[in-house]
């Protein structure tokens, strides 16, 4: 076929009563459709800046590149949260060039304008050149990013300020986001450092790869066969727990798993003191929301996606992951450990031993998905000839299992519905 017939293809065909949904291979491959998703996606949808544990005190700052732009993170004097374009309004330099740290203003290295914590001109070399009211206007101060909102602690910035409330945005994904920053009565907490890394393929492919739990027990069955001779041969059961689709995109796969978790899930290789600060961390849990909840948190993981580009891993550890593509077969990794504040010695050593051992970027997990996903991406060179991807695994089911890909499914129909609105509406497209 040649490659006008190949463009004219539907991005994204549905056949509900044929339990088919099918996803052009196009998609990860096209300059076209990058372009398209810098505009419809990360122009228009809240994206993950930071978490407010990282600023902990007025003037601490981080610097961020997000969805293709320069932001600056801080607190002001006051200690409320802003989020600044960091670009400088004389001459559009960078007006801060460390990537964190803290500071009592921010002074641009080019001409020396000097920035307060809340973004506003403070004083510039040479003020007799301008005019006396020069620094009362809005165009001579650092431009706050159009939208930015929290919660429960993560940051969001949107460059689209007709969006919808934040609160209103996350849909579903706010309970999730509820049972994990409950695990701790003193909120949760970035732990410090940043892994970055890329991978040379199509950013949706992370997004499939994260919320899949088809291929945990196939592509990461080293580590499996691992845990099981360590945690006295117990089962791993490829598919147990739920898949849910939470609107707006995101989703999330639920269920239990054999690792331990820190936060009170006990496994025996971690002996009899881990045992009792296990039992010590479920016993409250139980007395702050009841047996119910307690189990869901302590003993439940899950793997929630936040549309279009954040992760929350909350398995043996937690893991913030965003990702950012360059181009259309190479992509940006930024990760972050998540623990309770205040968490003990013990279970700090065990979350970081569980995060580096299966989450890092130099664990089981990671490389053998960076390898599954850089070969999806060359194996996209057929696409002429082999041109969609098949998603449809429990579409024939009422309650599909983490196993099956409603999650994808989820992320894929907000995506179309963004990218190519008319296509969308469509309530089924007939399969090829």
């Amino acid at each position: 076929m040649n490659s006008a017939a190949s463009a004219n293809r539907p991005a994204v065909l549905v056949d509900q009563d044929k339990h088919v949904f099918k996803v052009s291979r196009r998609n990860f491959i096209d300059p076209d459709i990058l372009s398209m998703e810098k505009e419809r996606i990360f122009e228009s949808n809240w994206i993950y800046l930071g978490h407010g544990s990282e600023l902990k005190k007025p003037g601490d700052f981080v610097t961020r590149s997000v969805a293709g732009r320069s932001i600056l993170f801080t607190r002001d004097a006051s200690g409320t949260p802003v989020a600044l374009l960091n670009t400088c309004p004389h001459r559009g330099m960078q007006v801060c060039r460390e990537r964190k740290g803290s500071a009592k203003s921010f002074q641009c290295f080019y001409h020396g304008w000097v920035f307060g914590l809340d973004g506003k001109l403070r004083s510039q070399p040479g003020e007799d050149s301008y005019d006396a009211d020069f620094k009362n206007r809005e165009s001579s101060h650092l431009t706050p990013v159009p939208r930015f909102e929290g919660y429960r602690d993560f940051y969001f910035v949107c460059f689209d300020r007709n969006i919808q409330p934040l609160v209103d945005y996350l849909a579903g994904a706010k309970d999730f986001l509820d049972v994990i920053c409950d695990q701790s009565e003193e909120g949760m907490s970035i732990v410090k450092g940043t892994h970055e890394y890329s991978v040379r393929a199509n950013w949706k492919l992370l997004t499939e790869n994260s919320i899949d739990g088809y291929h945990a027990s196939t592509t990461h069955a080293s580590y499996f066969d691992i845990l099981m001779q360590s945690n006295g041969g117990a089962n791993f059961r490829s598919g147990a727990g739920r898949g849910y689709d939470l609107g707006n995109g995101h989703a999330v796969i639920q269920g239990q798993a054999p690792w331990g978790r820190p936060v009170a899930d006990w496994i025996p290789a971690w002996g009899e003191e881990g045992k009792k600060e296990v039992d010590r961390i479920y016993a409250r849990l139980v007395e702050r929301f009841g047996e119910e909840r307690a189990f869901r948190i302590a003993k439940m993981g899950r793997n929630l996606f936040i549309y279009p580009n954040l992760i929350i891993n909350d398995i043996m550890a937690i893991v913030v992951r965003t990702y950012y593509p360059t181009a259309p077969d190479y992509m940006v990794v930024n990760s972050w450990a998540l623990a309770p504040l205040n968490e003990s010695a013990w279970s700090r050593k065990y979350r970081l031993n569980n995060f580096l051992e299966f989450l890092g970027p130099g664990g089981f997990a990671t490389p053998d998905d960076a390898e599954a996903l850089e070969h999806c991406q060359r194996g996209f060179s057929n696409y002429e000839d082999v041109p969609y991807s098949d998603i449809s695994k429990g579409m024939n089911k009422e309650n599909p299992s983490s196993a099956d890909e409603l999650q994808m499914r989820a992320f894929w129909m907000q995506w179309n519905k963004q990218m190519f609105p008319e296509s969308a509406k469509a309530a089924k497209i007939k399969a090829a």
